[in-house]
C-alpha cells in the first residue's frame, strides 16, 4: 500500500473510533453502583396567583422531599422555559432542580412519582419535567 492508502485507513480508523460512544467506566472500579440519576424540574409560577415562595418550597422539601428522599438530594434555582401545549405559548418561570442518584428500584420509582404527584396536587402544576439517566454513585 502507499503511504497516502495507510494514513487515511488510519484517519478513518480514528475518526470511526472518536464516533462510538466512549466506554463506561466500571463501577467497582470508580468504588460505586450502578444508579440512576433524577433530575426533577419543579416550576414555581402558579397560575392565578403568586409564584410559589422561598418558604413554602422549603415546606414541601422537609414535609415531602425528605421524608422520599431520606439519604439526601440536591435542589438549586435555575430559570425555565417551556411552551404550554394547550396555547403553544411560551412560559418563563423561576424553576427549582432536584437532582438525586438512586437505586434502579420499583420503591425509588415510586418514591420518584409520588414527589412529583404532590407538588402537581399541591401547587396546581400541569407537570413536572423528569429526566432519568444512568450513572454509577458512590457516597
Amino acid at each position: 500500500m502507499k503511504l497516502c492508502t495507510i494514513t487515511l485507513l488510519g484517519l478513518l480508523a480514528f475518526i470511526d473510533a472518536g464516533c462510538a460512544p466512549a466506554a463506561s467506566p466500571s463501577c467497582a472500579g470508580v468504588g460505586g453502583t450502578p444508579m440512576l440519576e433524577y433530575q426533577l424540574y419543579f416550576g414555581r409560577g402558579i397560575s392565578g396567583r403568586a409564584d410559589l415562595t422561598d418558604r413554602e418550597w422549603a415546606d414541601f422539601a422537609e414535609q415531602i422531599i425528605t421524608p422520599s428522599l431520606p439519604d439526601g438530594f440536591t435542589t438549586f434555582d435555575a430559570d425555565g422555559q417551556w411552551m404550554n401545549p394547550a396555547t403553544r405559548r411560551i412560559g418563563r418561570e423561576r424553576t427549582k432542580v432536584l437532582i438525586v442518584a438512586l437505586p434502579d428500584t420499583p420503591a425509588t420509582a415510586s418514591a420518584v412519582a409520588a414527589i412529583k404527584d404532590a407538588y402537581r396536587t399541591q401547587f396546581h402544576q400541569q407537570s413536572v419535567g423528569t429526566t432519568v439517566h444512568p450513572t454509577c454513585g458512590a457516597f
